[in-house]
C-alpha cells in the first residue's frame, strides 16, 4: 500500500499569504474574499494586515517587505505607513496647548506653510529630498532663511512627536539654514530721547521702563499689574511663568524707574477717581490696558531719525548699559532675563574697559619697543624710511649713516632669536679639529 504524501511544511517565521473565508450575511454561505492578505509574527505577537490587491504577487511583495522591516529588529505596520502630516500636526497642536506654550499662533503659520507644500502627504513620503524642495520653494517666495528655520523647527517637533506615539518610523535629516539676523541696534541717549519725544503719552512710561530695565515691551511690561510693583521694598516683580524662561524675576527701583512709575500711579489713582472704575495695569490708554503699538513706534523711529529700530533693540541697549556700568554679568542676566553669557557673543558686546586696559598695555610695549631702539642705535627719535639716521661708532668718533633698510637687516643680524641662541660675534671664528 502506498505511503501517503505528506504536504511540505512552511518554515516557521516566513509568514503567509491568503485569502480570509467569511459568512454572507445574506445568504450564510461561506465565501473567500477576493482580496489577499498577510500574517506574520513579530515579538511573540500574530499581525495580519490586508494587502489591498486581488492579486497574490502583490501580497507576496508586502510580506517580503514587513519580513524585511522584522530582520532589521523594526516593524514599520500599516499604522505608520498611514500617518499623515495632518495626524503630526495635530499632535503638536495638542502638545503646544498641554504645555501652554505662548507661541502657538507662530507654529500654526509654520504648520499652515508645510501643509500648502506638502498637501495631504503620508509620514513616510517626508523625505529629505522633499524637504530640500520645500526649502527652495520658500526662499523662491521671498521667506528670510529664519523664518524657514522656524518652519522646519516646527516639522522636526511633528516628526518627533510621531515617533514616540509609534506614528513615525524614522525621521529624515533636516538641515537648517544659516542665519544672518544678528541684531545690532542700540539706542544712545540722545536718540532715545528723541524717540520719546514723539511717541503717543500713554506708550512713553512703558518704553522709558524698557529702555532701562531691558524687559520685553509686550510680554514683560505691558502685562505689569499694580500687584506686581513693590514701592515699600522696592522691586518691580516678574512671576515665575511670565517670562520666557519660565523663571521668575525682579529689577530694582531706582530713582528714575521709581518716578516713572510712581508718575504712573498718580495718573491712575486720579483717573479712578475721575470714573469710578479699578484699574489693575500699570501702563493703560484711559484705562484699558496697551496691546498694540507697532504704528505708533513706526512713527515715532522714522520722526526721530531711526528708522528701523526694534524695541527689542532696547533689551541689547539695557546690557550694553549694565556691562559699561560695571555690574557683574551674572547679576546682570538676572536683571534681564538671560540665562548664559551667550547675549554678549550674539549682540557684540564687549567689556570695554577690559578692552581700554588692553590698548593701553599694548600702547605702553610699542613705547617701550621704541625707546630701547633710540638708545641702541640713534641719538634721536626714531625716524621714517627715508631719512638718513646715524650711529656713533664707539671706537673713532666717525659717523656710520644706515638707511631704514640697512638698520633693518642690522637688526635681523644682531638680535638674539626668540630660541636663546646668541648669534655669532662677526670677525671671530673658532677652528675646530678632529684630531
Amino acid at each position: 500500500m502506498p505511503e501517503p504524501t505528506k504536504r511540505p511544511q512552511r518554515a516557521r517565521g516566513l509568514g503567509s499569504v491568503y485569502r480570509p473565508a467569511y459568512t454572507d450575511r445574506t445568504t450564510h454561505a461561506r465565501k473567500t474574499s477576493a482580496v489577499w492578505w498577510v500574517q506574520y509574527s513579530f515579538r511573540g505577537r500574530v499581525h495580519r494586515e490586508s494587502s489591498g490587491s486581488r492579486h497574490r504577487a502583490d501580497a507576496v511583495k508586502l510580506l517580503r517587505r514587513r519580513l524585511g522591516e522584522i530582520g532589521r529588529g523594526r516593524l514599520v505596520g500599516p499604522d505608520v505607513e498611514r500617518t499623515t502630516l495632518d495626524e503630526l500636526a495635530a499632535m503638536i497642536r495638542d502638545d503646544y496647548r498641554a504645555n501652554g506654550r505662548r507661541s502657538l499662533d507662530r507654529m500654526e503659520d509654520a504648520a499652515a506653510h508645510l501643509a500648502a507644500f506638502f498637501g495631504p502627504a503620508r509620514a513616510i513620503e517626508l523625505t529629505s529630498d522633499r524637504i530640500t524642495a520645500y526649502v527652495a520653494a520658500r526662499q523662491r517666495a521671498g521667506a528670510a532663511n529664519a523664518t524657514i528655520n522656524r518652519e522646519l523647527a516646527v516639522l522636526k517637533r511633528m516628526l518627533r512627536l510621531g515617533e514616540k506615539a509609534g506614528k513615525v518610523d524614522r525621521r529624515p535629516h533636516i538641515a537648517m539654514l544659516a542665519e544672518d539676523n544678528v541684531r545690532t541696534g542700540f539706542f544712545e541717549p540722545e536718540q532715545f530721547g528723541a524717540l520719546l519725544r514723539h511717541l503717543p503719552a500713554p506708550l512713553r512710561p512703558a518704553f522709558l521702563v524698557a529702555y532701562l530695565t531691558g524687559w520685553r515691551v509686550r510680554s514683560e511690561i505691558l502685562t505689569r499689574q499694580w500687584k506686581h510693583v513693590d514701592f515699600l521694598a522696592g522691586w518691580l516683580r516678574l512671576e515665575p511663568g511670565e517670562t520666557k524662561n519660565r523663571e521668575g524675576r525682579m529689577f530694582p527701583l531706582i530713582p528714575e524707574l521709581r518716578a516713572v512709575l510712581e508718575g504712573q500711579r498718580a495718573l491712575t489713582e486720579a483717573l479712578q477717581v475721575a470714573t469710578g472704575q479699578i484699574i489693575p495695569w500699570v501702563f493703560h490708554r484711559d484705562g484699558i490696558p496697551v496691546r498694540h503699538f507697532r504704528r505708533a513706534w513706526l512713527t515715532a523711529a522714522a520722526r526721530a531719525g531711526v528708522p528701523g529700530r526694534l524695541p527689542h533693540d532696547f533689551r541689547r541697549t539695557a546690557v550694553r548699559n549694565l556691562e559699561r556700568a560695571g555690574v557683574p554679568r551674572s547679576a546682570a542676566m538676572k536683571l534681564v532675563g538671560h540665562k548664559t553669557e551667550a547675549i554678549y557673543r550674539r549682540y557684540a558686546i564687549a567689556d570695554e574697559a577690559m578692552l581700554r586696559e588692553a590698548a593701553a598695555k599694548l600702547a605702553a610695549l610699542h613705547d617701550a619697543q621704541r625707546e630701547a631702539l633710540r638708545r641702541v642705535y640713534f641719538e634721536g627719535p626714531l625716524a621714517s624710511s627715508d631719512k638718513v639716521l646715524t650711529k656713533s661708532e664707539a671706537a673713532g668718533g666717525s659717523a656710520l649713516k644706515l638707511r631704514a633698510p640697512q638698520l633693518i637687516g642690522k637688526l635681523r643680524r644682531e638680535m638674539v632669536g626668540r630660541d636663546g641662541i646668541e648669534p655669532p660675534t662677526p670677525g671671530f671664528s673658532v677652528l675646530c679639529s678632529t684630531n
